[in-house]
C-alpha cells in the first residue's frame, strides 16, 4: 500500500494528507540542491512528472547555463532541459527560495580530504544555508553518499539549531507504533536519507527502474519520501532508519571496491606467472553459480568506489572497529596507477628507451568509458606519476577538448589529435571509449600499454597488457 493509500485508509485529516495530495496532483514544489551528475538528472526526472522544480547551485555559471537551456553534462541534451523548462524548471543561487519548497533534495559532493577522512564541507554549507529558510511540513532528503549516522548526527541537529528561534525543528522520532496519521506528524521538518544510485553512461538500465532505498528519521518522513520517489521510480525500498540507508549505499560500493581490488591482485599474480587474466576471468565466468565477473584496470574512479571504503573505515574507528579488509582493498586500487607507470617504464626499457624524456599519450581522461566525468579518474594520477618520472605527457579524450584546474589536478592541457600516433614513444589506453579505433591505434603506435583489454583479440609485439 502506498503512503497516500495508507493515510487515506486510516481516515486521517492531518497535514500529511494535504502534503501527500500535493505530491499526487503534482502541485508540490521540489527543490534540488546541487546541479551536477546526480542532482540535474534527478531534477529532470521530477520535471518529466510535471513537478515544478527549482535547481539550486552555488555555481552562478551553471545556473546561467541551465536557465538558458544549455546542458554541461554530455548525456543530458538541450531537449531535456527545454521540456523541463516547459514544466516550470528553473535554477537559482538564492537559498531564500527554499521557503517556497515542499521538498528539498540535497545532492552535493562528499569527497575525501588528503588524509582519507570525510570532507563534509559541502553538506555542512548546504544545511547551514537552507536551515534558516526551512518551515514546518517541509521534507528534506539527503542523497549524497556519506557515513552511517550523518543524517541523525549532522543534518537533524543543524536544522534544530537554526530553527530554535523560529520554533522550527525536527521532531524526535515517533514510536514504531505510530502511523502516518499521527496528529503531530507535520509539526516539524521531515528528514530522510535516500542514496543516489547513479551510473553515468549506463544506457541499459533506465534510471526509473533502479529501486530507491529510503530511510526516514521517523514514520512521517519515510511516508512522505516514499510518496515523492514513487512518482519517478518504479519501486521504493523503505528501511528502518537513515543510518540503515546510509550503510546500504556504502555496502553496495564497497562490495564493488573489494572485488575490483581482488581481481587487480589476481591480475598482478597472473602477470608474474605469464598468464592472461582476461582469459582466466572469461573461463571462470562460464560457471552458472557462485561467481560474478569483475575486471581489472588502471585504478578506480568516480565519486563512489574510491571514496566510500574510507568513509566507512573512518566511522568504524569511532566505534572501535578496524576495517582492515576494506582499507586494504582501497589501498590495492589506489596502487594501480603506479603499476601502470612501472609497466610502461619496463616496456620502454625493453625497447631501448627511457621514461625520462619519453613522449607519452594518454588515451582517455574520464574515469570510465563514454562519460564526461573526471572525478577521481586514475588517468589523472597516471599523468602525475609519468610527469614526475620525466615523461612528456599528452592526452586525447573526445569528451574533454581541454582540461584546466580541478579539485585534485591542474593540467592546463588540450586534447591532442590522433593524426600522428607514431610520434609518441608510448600510447596508454587508460579509458576505453567506444569511439576509439583500436585496430588503427595498434597499427600506428610504436608501443601500446593496454590497461582495459581494449585490444582484445589482437596479437602484436607492440601491445603490452597491463
Amino acid at each position: 500500500m502506498s503512503p497516500l493509500e495508507l493515510a487515506v485508509a486510516a481516515g486521517s485529516t492531518t497535514e500529511l494528507d494535504a502534503w501527500l495530495e500535493r505530491v499526487e496532483k503534482r502541485t508540490a514544489r521540489i527543490g534540488v540542491i546541487g546541479m551536477g551528475y546526480v542532482g540535474l538528472p534527478l531534477a529532470l526526472l521530477l520535471s518529466e512528472e510535471r513537478f515544478r522544480v527549482t535547481g539550486f547551485d552555488i555555481d552562478a555559471e551553471k545556473v546561467t547555463q541551465l536557465n538558458r537551456g544549455e546542458s554541461y553534462i554530455r548525456h543530458i541534451e538541450g531537449d531535456h532541459l527545454a521540456m523541463a523548462h516547459q514544466a516550470g524548471f528553473r535554477a537559482t543561487t538564492d537559498y531564500a527560495e527554499i521557503a517556497a519548497m515542499d521538498a528539498v533534495l540535497i545532492c552535493v559532493p562528499t569527497p575525501l580530504h588528503a588524509d582519507h577522512t570525510p570532507d563534509m564541507r559541502a553538506v555542512v554549507h548546504t544545511i547551514e544555508s537552507i536551515a534558516p529558510h526551512l518551515l514546518p511540513g517541509q521534507l528534506v532528503i539527503l542523497e549524497s553518499t556519506t557515513y552511517p549516522g550523518t543524517t541523525e548526527e549532522l543534518i537533524v541537529p543543524a536544522i534544530n539549531r537554526a530553527g530554535q528561534a523560529r520554533g522550527v525543528q525536527v521532531l524526535a522520532p515517533l514510536p514504531a507504533s505510530a502511523g502516518v496519521d499521527d496528529a503531530r506528524l507535520l509539526d516539524g521538518v521531515m528528514v530522510a536519507f535516500s542514496p543516489e544510485r547513479e551510473d553515468p553512461g549506463n544506457m541499459v538500465v533506465p534510471r526509473r527502474e533502479v529501486p530507491k532505498v529510503i530511510g526516514g528519521y521517523d514514520a512521517r518522513a519515510t511516508a512522505a519520501a516514499c510518496a515523492l520517489y514513487s512518482c519517478i521510480f518504479r519501486s521504493t525500498v523503505p528501511v528502518s532508519s537513515p543510518a540503515t540507508a546510509e550503510m546500504t549505499k556504502l555496502l553496495e560500493n564497497i562490495y564493488r571496491c573489494v572485488n575490483i581490488a581482488l581481481v587487480n591482485e589476481i591480475k598482478l599474480v597472473c602477470e608474474g606467472m605469464g598468464l592472461d587474466v582476461w582469459e582466466v576471468i572469461d573461463a571462470a565466468s562460464t560457471k552458472p553459480f557462485g561467481f560474478q565477473p569483475f575486471y581489472p584496470g588502471p585504478g578506480v574512479g568516480g565519486h563512489c568506489i574510491p571514496v566510500d571504503p574510507f568513509y566507512l573505515s573512518w566511522k568504524a574507528r569511532q566505534h572501535g572497529h578496524a576495517t582492515r579488509f576494506i582499507e586494504l582493498a582501497g589501498e590495492v586500487n589506489e596502487s594501480m596507477p603506479a603499476h601502470v607507470v612501472q609497466t610502461t617504464s619496463r616496456a620502454l626499457k625493453q625497447r631501448g628507451c627511457s621514461l625520462m624524456g619519453a613522449r607519452a599519450l594518454i588515451l582517455g581522461l574520464a574515469y570510465k568509458a563514454d562519460v564526461d566525468d573526471l572525478r577521481e579518474s586514475p588517468a589523472l594520477r597516471i599523468i602525475d606519476l609519468l610527469e614526475q618520472a620525466g615523461a612528456r605527457v599528452h592526452y586525447n579524450d573526445p569528451y574533454f577538448p581541454q582540461v584546466g584546474r580541478g579539485r585534485k589536478y591542474d593540467l592546463q592541457m588540450h586534447s591532442t589529435p590522433l593524426s600522428d600516433l607514431g610520434k609518441f614513444d608510448c600510447v596508454l589506453i587508460v579509458t576505453d571509449h567506444s569511439v576509439y579505433n583500436y585496430e588503427q591505434i595498434v597499427d600506428e603506435a610504436k608501443l601500446v600499454i593496454d590497461t582495459r583489454n581494449a585490444t582484445r583479440g589482437r596479437r602484436s609485439p607492440k601491445i603490452v597488457r597491463c
